[in-house]
């Protein structure tokens, strides 16, 4: 700042200790040079894009299943006027981070964001489903819902050791903690997971989204329907201001939202 003032010649800040604010002619140096900083940011994107027609390149991130399965069928409409993709699984925090920092342009993120310069809508509500093979049926009663005692006698197979999917179903459902289920596999992929569970492996908690198939061909069975089922939101994540200016983050945030109203999940 003291640079600046020594290169104008003019004091653009009252120093008063610690703190400075800007001076008269610093708020109308502001004013005048803000038309030219709105033309700077609006041709950022097209220079990210490179010259000579060069594709414009995204970066989407987010949890490896709901990319596969519902924001990777989005894009070939989307990859037209020089448009390409790289997309990025991974967890929510480190994704988050990559946006902040300009690493990346659209997050799917399984949590709220809350980083200085990110904003979200929400973008769908995953339904949790107890699933397994329809072999396991009969352990179960087939005239009432099981109770969590009886689902026991059912193998779980889960994505960690810490069990945090099912304890929010157990907590929600039956209001009480995950306790005493024999945990026969651990499989930090929710889609193979599913593999797992259709094969006859036991038991697991799924997002509905990705076992809709299996549930409608009979490949899975819902051991529970319960009236409230556990729901946790996805938000879809951008920079601050970068929807008003960069189109082609646009489009891909306006056909991801219109993608999950048109199948409900919004």
């Amino acid at each position: 700042m003291r640079s600046l003032e020594q290169e104008l010649g003019v004091e653009l800040f009252v120093r008063h200790g610690r703190r400075i604010t800007p001076s008269a002619r610093a708020r109308a140096l502001a004013d005048a040079a803000a038309p030219q900083v709105d033309q700077l940011e609006s041709i950022i994107p097209s220079m990210e894009a490179g010259t000579g027609g060069a594709q414009r390149v995204l970066h989407l991130g987010g949890p490896a299943e709901y990319l596969t399965s519902r924001v990777v069928p989005v894009l070939p409409r989307l990859a037209i006027q020089h448009r390409a993709f790289r997309v990025v699984p991974g967890l929510a925090a480190e994704l988050l981070n990559g946006l902040a920092a300009g690493h990346t342009d659209l997050v799917v993120s399984t949590v709220f964001p809350r980083l200085r310069g990110v904003v979200s809508v929400p973008l769908v509500d995953e339904e949790f489903v107890l699933v397994a093979a329809p072999q396991w049926r009969d352990v179960l009663p087939g005239d009432r819902p099981a109770t969590a005692e009886e689902l026991r006698s059912i193998p779980l197979v889960a994505y960690s050791d810490d069990l945090a999917i099912v304890r929010r179903f157990w907590r929600t459902v039956f209001e009480r903690p995950a306790t005493d289920l024999e945990l026969v596999a651990t499989i930090p992929n929710l889609q193979s997971i599913a593999v797992a569970v259709v094969a006859g492996l036991g038991m697991s908690v799924l997002p509905r989204y990705l076992i809709e198939s299996e549930l409608r061909r009979g490949a899975l069975l819902a051991l529970l329907e319960p009236e409230t089922p556990p729901l946790n939101t996805l938000h879809l994540a951008t920079r601050a201001g970068v929807l008003a200016r960069d189109q082609s983050v646009r489009a891909v945030h306006e056909a991801l939202l219109s993608d999950a109203t048109a199948r409900g999940e919004l």
